[in-house]
């Protein structure tokens, strides 16, 4: 598999949602090999807390991409036929500007001086790197979660620029719920006291246990009740009796502090609060006057929505929300709903139902768009 890790350093600013213009750059990385006529592309977004090694070691981490079981030769995003670009999104902490960059302004970080950011602007950003490939039309968008807002979002403002679309375990609005469990992790962070009002980089120090409480109520909403039974029960921790003490004494503690301190090694306190915020900003309709139809009006992006049954953060009901606003402009579109117990995160896992309607969908897309033996060539 022809793999390839770069930076994207736009040579005009970005005019972001808040007025703010900003210079800025986004690492990214490529698979596979884009074809002669340069209609085999697929731009793949990654979820909050994601990143553009979505089939490479994570250098930070040392860990497998997060969609190595997506995205390969022979997988449903199949390296050998299409080529994928994945990219930090704007906002984030692995080689994409954002709030622990350096201001060119000041030769300062960033910090909370970062402008506030929004899926808008994201998705402006990887415009300009689908540009910078001189790529006019996209085979297509797919994304989970986070991910699958900024397809959404590529879909609704960029119909002219994309074949078809799959956003997975998403949903068309945040939540109150959602909002509201964003806001306890990102009131855990500014509690710490070694965020320092968000300057924590200039005193070398980082809100290590406010960022791993916040990731561990996060982490709680990627998983459902059935899955953490299944897993964990009320089974202890190393130990044949409880402690009567505040010790990790049932599995499910030791896992969430596992989670959450593994987090702050990889991530930046600052890009947590700035992509959440993202996130909960994000109103699809409210682009449209209110109206989620309008913003799929006239398209001939063909959708393939994919929910979860257990997925509490992004229930079915989002989707199929969705799914009625592009059959009532006659979209073309179809609806998957995988019966799995392994919630929110099941895109991320091991789900044959998922696997077997995104390489269905893409193929037949291919085929219908006469690209399907072109592949690589």
């Amino acid at each position: 598999m022809n793999h390839v890790s770069d930076i994207f350093i736009d040579p005009e600013p970005i005019k972001l949602d808040c007025g703010d213009a900003l210079h800025y750059q986004l690492s990214y990385e490529t698979y596979g090999t884009l074809n002669a006529n340069k209609t085999n592309a697929i731009l793949i977004f990654h979820a909050l807390t994601g990143d553009q090694y979505v089939a490479s070691i994570n250098p930070v981490t040392k860990k497998a991409g997060w969609w190595t079981n997506m995205v390969g030769a022979g997988l449903p995003i199949d390296t050998d036929k299409y080529f994928i670009i994945c990219a930090n999104v704007l906002g984030g902490c692995l080689g994409s500007t954002g709030p622990a960059s350096t201001n060119p302004d000041s030769g300062e970080i960033y910090g909370l001086n970062f402008p506030i950011i929004t899926i808008s602007d994201m998705v402006r950003a990887q415009v300009r790197l689908i540009d910078h490939f001189n790529i006019d039309i996209l085979f297509s968008v797919i994304g989970g979660s986070m991910g699958g807002m900024l397809v959404l979002e590529f879909a609704a403002n960029y119909k002219n620029r994309l074949l078809c679309a799959i956003p997975i375990a998403t949903g068309s609005r945040h939540s109150s719920q959602n909002i509201a469990f964003h806001e306890v992790g990102r009131q855990a962070v500014m509690a710490d006291p070694n965020w320092h009002g968000g300057n924590y980089h200039n005193h070398d120090e980082q809100p290590s246990k406010g960022l791993a409480v916040a990731r561990m109520a996060a982490h709680i909403t990627y998983m459902s009740d059935q899955s953490l039974h299944e897993k964990f029960g009320r089974n202890l921790q190393d130990r044949d009796s409880v402690s009567f003490g505040f010790d990790a004494d049932f599995q499910i503690e030791s896992y969430l502090r596992h989670q959450g301190m593994s987090f702050v090694d990889r991530f930046d306190a600052n890009s947590y609060l700035y992509l959440t915020r993202a996130m909960d900003y994000f109103d699809l309709a409210a682009q449209f006057d209110d109206n989620l139809m309008a913003a799929f009006a006239g398209t001939n992006i063909r959708f393939c929505l994919i929910s979860f049954t257990s997925d509490w953060l992004f229930p079915p009901e989002e989707s199929k929300l969705i799914a009625q606003a592009l059959n009532r402009v006659a979209a073309n579109v179809s609806y998957v709903e995988v019966n799995s117990p392994k919630g929110h995160d099941a895109f991320l896992l091991d789900e044959p139902e998922m696997f077997s309607a995104v390489t269905g969908f893409l193929a037949s897309t291919a085929h219908k768009h006469a690209i399907c033996d072109e592949g690589s060539k």
